[in-house]
């Protein structure tokens, strides 16, 4: 029989990795409002804050529901889960300062950035260090894992835009 390359199923780390992809894309494009001078770029600016604030909070949502919790069961050095956690609480409170904002002002945008340096400070330690630790667990099930992270999120997704999940 010829061997043929089998890609690796996608597991809980590549949904969260495509999550992590996502918000970096809206980063950027937020950067990119932020020079301009339009008055439609405050609206801009808002809504996609807006977005990204609702993409963060679900994803922390089902890493802390889900992902973390698992994790926790199957490795022994949980240092790494424990600040992601205090990263997380960091973000959460960014993230309640943004959508609190009652202007789209210099502070605003500060905030914004600021909250895309932490993201990328947390999913360089996700990558390199807490997904490398979840793929070699033995007993982590992480196939199944991305099933219940997927509907969850669905869920979650669905509360928050008042669509039906």
């Amino acid at each position: 029989m010829p061997t043929t390359a089998k890609r690796a199923e996608p597991d809980a780390c590549s949904l969260l990795d495509a999550d992590h992809r996502n918000v970096k894309k809206m980063f950027k494009e937020y950067e990119t409002l932020t020079s301009s001078k339009a008055a439609s770029a405050s609206q801009k600016k808002r809504d996609l804050a807006n977005q990204i604030c609702m993409e963060l909070t679900v994803h922390a949502q089902i890493e802390e529901e889900i992902f973390y919790p698992a994790l926790r069961e199957a490795i022994k050095d949980t240092d790494l889960l424990d600040e992601a956690e205090v990263e997380h609480a960091s973000a959460k409170d960014l993230i309640a300062q943004i959508q609190d904002a009652a202007e789209v002002d210099d502070k605003f945008d500060a905030k914004v950035t600021v909250l895309g340096e932490y993201i990328d400070h947390h999913v360089k330690e996700e990558r390199n260090e807490i997904f490398v630790k979840a793929r070699a667990a033995r007993g982590l099930d992480l196939v199944a894992l991305r099933e219940q992270l997927a509907a969850r999120k669905e869920e979650l997704m669905g509360e928050l835009t008042g669509a039906p999940a």
